[in-house]
């Protein structure tokens, strides 16, 4: 990953120098989305609720999530299981590039051992996107994830477009090549794998960053799957590339939208400049919300986060592009940390059992370029060998050994997670 963001770096300085250089163009693209419209765009054809912000769900998205608990329920009448709703399994899948290979191998080895759950829900951000729509559509789709995460190459991502290539376009490199691998595989029989699991009530949703409107958002690709909308398969390659296109490193994915029937052009890209994993919006209150629908089960997380926690030594040379790389990655190794003590306290807060695994800090194979299928390899065995050897899950975030009861220093309160209220001691 360092490379890929020292070159997205350079493009970004690069970007801000050639704006005060007279007769630099701009490369054309539809009209954005006015300001104060963009929570009406919707993409022509579809079901508004196919996509929401990512710290609030609309209510047309609450709805289509509601609705894929109706039916789950007609899928278990199907098999015979009446009464209470089986435990809901979620997997949220983080960013992460080649370091994807350790939550493949992770995934591939739970399938061996038998035990790994039909999950009800699947979220993905960037390399976790790439990889959420097979573990969504199920274990036989484990050979492509093996392929993917240990034989992938650099050259099979992306093409360097060279120093003025790049500042003169939108990206430090060209990802054809990506999308030919991805269209490979992400092909009309997935989709309609996708679809069919989305019908049994699960939920696959994966995360983009709108850069026009500076926010998250999340689509319901099971939805769009399913949805028979003949641009259906088109939209979702579009979506998980968006979620992995890393700004100024890959291209932004530009999406036509409608806002009261006028045509426009959103710019997404990678879902980790907003945030590194997810489950759900934190506004959606989960546990209140289900009871409030006559929705009562038990509810257990598991977040994969393709990312080493410790602290990486460095020696970082006195240049500008190295100091601000280091920095970069330094704030995207944080943002990470600041994730999985969210998720925890929402977990916390709607009863929902919470399970964490991470890079070890002793995984130390050097990489030799962006995307090394050796590198990419020993990560995937590495993530096969914690789930073989025990349990790979933390109960807690990063730093933490026992629930957090959010105690004062000077014993005076508590916090409530639950509630969110200061209680008396």
């Amino acid at each position: 990953m360092h490379h890929t963001l020292t070159r997205a770096l350079a493009a970004i300085l690069a970007a801000t120098l050639l704006t005060l250089v007279p007769g630099c163009g701009v490369l054309p693209r539809g009209k954005a989305v006015p300001h104060g419209a963009e929570g009406r765009a919707i993409v022509p054809g579809l079901d508004p609720g196919v996509r929401t912000w990512g710290g609030a769900a609309t209510p047309d998205f609450s709805r289509l999530l509601l609705a894929s608990v109706e039916r789950e329920r007609e899928e278990l009448a199907r098999h015979g299981f009446t009464g209470t709703l089986p435990r809901a399994d979620f997997l949220a899948i983080s960013g992460g590039g080649a370091d994807g290979a350790f939550g493949a191998g992770m995934l591939c080895a739970w399938t061996d051992l038998g035990t790994r759950p039909e999950f009800k829900a699947v979220t993905g951000i960037s390399t976790g996107a790439l990889t959420a729509p097979f573990v969504f559509a199920g274990p036989e789709y484990d050979g492509v994830l093996r392929e993917l995460y240990t034989s992938t190459r650099t050259q099979d991502v992306l093409v360097e477009r060279g120093l003025i290539g790049g500042f003169l376009s939108d990206a430090m490199a060209d990802t054809a090549p990506l999308w030919k691998l991805l269209s490979k595989h992400v092909n009309a029989q997935l989709m309609e794998a996708i679809a069919t699991e989305h019908r049994k009530g699960r939920l696959l949703i994966v995360g983009t960053t709108n850069l026009d409107a500076r926010r998250a958002v999340l689509w319901n690709v099971g939805e769009i799957a399913a949805s028979g909308d003949p641009g259906a398969l088109d939209l979702i390659r579009k979506i998980l590339i968006a979620s992995a296109a890393i700004p100024a490193a890959f291209p932004p994915v530009l999406i036509d939208v409608e806002v009261d029937g006028t045509r426009y052009q959103e710019m997404h890209v990678d879902g980790g400049a907003m945030t590194q994993v997810f489950l759900y919006p934190a506004s959606m209150r989960l546990r209140e919300q289900a009871r409030a629908e006559g929705i009562v089960r038990e509810r257990r997380a598991y977040i994969i986060r393709n990312a080493r926690l410790d602290p990486d030594w460095s020696q970082v040379d006195r240049r500008t592009l190295s100091i601000a790389g280091r920095a970069i990655s330094a704030l995207i190794a944080t943002q990470g940390l600041g994730d999985l003590y969210r998720l925890y306290l929402d977990c916390q807060r709607d009863g929902v059992d919470y399970n964490v695994a991470c890079i070890p800090p002793d995984f130390n194979v050097p990489a030799r370029e962006a995307f090394d299928p050796a590198y990419m390899k020993a990560l995937f065995e590495r993530g096969q060998a914690l789930v073989r050897n025990g349990s790979p899950w933390s109960k807690f975030p990063p730093g933490f050994d026992a629930p957090i009861d959010a105690r004062a220093a000077d014993g005076e309160a508590r916090l409530d997670l639950a509630s969110g209220r200061e209680l008396p001691l």
